[in-house]
């Protein structure tokens, strides 16, 4: 079989690696190159570095929906098409092409968490479960038909980056899965839930903005949930302190401002949320290092200061 894959960053990798093995003739469409890190060195992506490696054709578009996309996918003559993480929309020219459809592999249990980050929302949340879906696409955001699902619990201290890791694996697993259904004829497809459905932003760097005045575990799976890009954080003395990594606690100091520090370098470091304190593991202030809260303390006199 022929098979088109578009996708783009680490998660689609391993869905990526699975095909390659698979003995279907595999073509890459993926976006273009892009500048990366302070000095803005132009990066390939991953899936294009692995294709490359191995063989395999890439084709990269700034716009697979344009003429020149449209037309290199017809050209590939794909009988099965492929989408993880792409992170562009296709349109129906798109769709049309491949004999049997586009299969997408999505980091959420759908209907809940269409769109482009739901595995971080989903943490940020406070979810307790997520998993794969493979679903038929269609020219909406997620809605097609599901064909297969997988749960997985979300561990308690969790971070989006390490449950990423962990559902990029499941993803190429499950399409295996839906693949040998698929060929043996005993997949059914499933229509969506619209009523149960719930759409996730594109995360922005403000997404990581700490607002001390929610719950500590509030606080605690936001700091989860965009670790490690954007990064919570919050402001002391009008300069961004990165917090990285947080613990509850059963402490509660009812007299503190919310946003106020207290402990020492043998304690630790807690803050001040709206129901009690959270301790703080591991930040980062600016130009410097990340560190654990007690190691900080001997630098920086962050006791009794509030962060905002």
């Amino acid at each position: 079989m022929r098979i088109a894959f578009l996708g783009t960053p680490g998660f689609a990798l391993p869905t990526l690696e699975m095909l390659a093995g698979s003995g279907h003739t595999i073509a890459v469409f993926t976006q273009p190159d892009r500048p990366v890190g302070r000095h803005e060195k132009l990066t390939p992506p991953p899936v294009k570095t692995f294709a490359l490696q191995h063989g395999i054709p890439v084709y990269q578009f700034e716009r697979i929906r344009s003429e020149d996309g449209i037309n290199a996918l017809a050209s590939f003559a794909p009988d099965l098409m492929v989408t993880a993480a792409f992170g562009q929309l296709l349109s129906q020219a798109n769709l049309d092409i491949p004999k049997h459809g586009c299969i997408n592999v999505h980091g959420s249990l759908l209907p809940r968490y269409r769109g482009a980050a739901p595995i971080q929302w989903a943490v940020i949340n406070g979810e307790k479960e997520t998993g794969i879906t493979t679903m038929l696409t269609d020219i909406g955001m997620d809605t097609g038909d599901i064909l297969l699902q997988q749960a997985t619990t979300i561990l308690p201290d969790e971070t989006a980056g390490e449950l990423y890791d962990r559902l990029a694996v499941m993803g190429a697993e499950v399409l295996k899965s839906t693949l040998h259904a698929l060929e043996a004829g005993t997949i059914t497809r499933i229509k969506q839930d619209e009523s149960a459905a719930t759409k996730c932003p594109m995360l922005k760097k403000e997404h990581g903005k700490i607002d001390f005045l929610r719950t500590a575990e509030q606080v605690h799976n936001l700091v989860r949930g965009v670790n490690p890009w954007p990064g919570a954080y919050a402001f002391w003395n009008g300069e961004p302190v990165k917090i990285w990594k947080t613990a509850r606690t059963a402490l509660a100091n009812p007299g503190l401002p919310n946003g106020t520090c207290t402990g020492d370098a043998k304690q630790g470091l807690f803050v001040q949320c709206s129901d009690g304190l959270l301790e703080i593991l591991e930040l980062q202030a600016p130009g410097g290092k990340r560190m654990d809260g007690k190691t900080f303390l001997r630098g920086k006199p962050l006791s009794g200061a509030v962060l905002q």
